[in-house]
């Protein structure tokens, strides 16, 4: 089954698609500006990104993706599998391990576009998708840097973390739900569905923290549909970044918001200690990093601050 939302292109990108387990996932890719500092033999490093949780490329990557083409960076934007405009059933169910192959085979699509540096490739996740990058990055060869925004690194420490908004029989018939959406996969019936986002007190809402329907609404765009499968309280109550991080051997960022609602900042902190990592801190909250809030300029400018100083660097050495 195809995503069927059609959105505009942005400023300086391509539409692709690519190949994950057979699924075709939707793609923007963008090329960069000419002059770029970053390259090197021709070729440049690529920011493979994805979003978060339940979220679609066109619901506010596009101005991070510019800023780092117009700084001379390729970028390979996409789609999870069952999400925005890629294929893939069922639709808006979130598999971590999916999800994650994804990743994997965004990566192995944007090494083999033109200009692309293969051994060079960033990846950039978001919320629950820098959790993601975080499991994909460690010991492979061809990563460069990896930058977290406002990390999702716990699906337990989070569940902990809901209960300052979500009361204790929100929670339950959340859970209730999650387990009858995952049995209901396993004998062939429908899911069951949820909202992603609503108001404080919607207990058939994923996410419902003070302003986050808001500023999810926001940022949503054209292909997003505030909908999931219950079954996500299954999928992320069981996900965890652990040591594995401290085998990522590239250079990575960590952007923690201090005042995260969503992801807790002092889970992020931990998992940023033992993959030795560069931290930021920033005092707002989960969606405040994006286009459009005060703390987006600071995340981005630190964002390409950080990949100048370790890709040109490291890219003058190899010379």
């Amino acid at each position: 089954m195809s995503g069927t939302a059609q959105t505009t292109l942005p400023r300086g990108a391509i539409s692709l698609r690519f190949d994950s387990d057979g699924t075709e996932c939707d793609a923007w890719f963008f090329a960069g500006s000419d002059d770029s500092p970053f390259e090197t033999d021709g070729n440049r490093p690529a920011v493979v990104m994805a979003h978060g949780f339940a979220g679609t490329k066109d619901s506010g990557l596009a101005p991070f993706a510019q800023r780092f083409a117009d700084a001379g960076l390729a970028v390979f934007a996409f789609d999870y599998r069952g999400f925005g405009c890629s294929d893939g059933t069922p639709r808006q169910r979130v598999s971590m391990t999916g999800q994650a192959r994804d990743y994997i085979a965004a990566i192995d699509a944007a090494a083999t576009l033109p200009g692309v540096d293969p051994r060079r490739i960033i990846l950039w996740g978001v919320s629950l998708g820098a959790g993601l990058v975080l499991k994909v990055a460690p010991r492979r060869g061809d990563i460069a840097a990896v930058i977290a925004v406002v990390p999702l690194v716990s699906g337990i420490a989070a569940g902990k973390h809901a209960r300052t908004h979500v009361s204790g029989a929100g929670m339950a018939r959340s859970a209730v739900a999650a387990l009858g959406s995952t049995v209901a996969a396993k004998i062939g019936r429908p899911p069951t569905m949820m909202r992603v986002v609503g108001y404080p007190g919607d207990t058939d809402a994923a996410l419902s923290a003070p302003g986050f329907f808001e500023s999810y609404r926001a940022i949503a765009g054209p292909s997003w549909r505030n909908e999931i499968d219950a079954a996500i309280g299954m999928e992320i109550g069981s996900f965890r970044v652990g040591k594995e991080a401290g085998e990522i051997d590239a250079p990575v960022l960590f952007q923690i918001a201090d005042f995260d609602s969503g992801a807790p900042p002092e889970a992020a902190a931990k998992v940023a200690f033992t993959a030795r990592a560069e931290v930021r801190h920033y005092p707002c909250d989960h969606f405040d990093v994006f286009a459009g809030n005060d703390w987006h300029e600071a995340t981005v400018q630190h964002e390409i601050a950080f990949l100048t100083r370790h890709l040109i660097k490291a890219g003058a050495v190899t010379e």
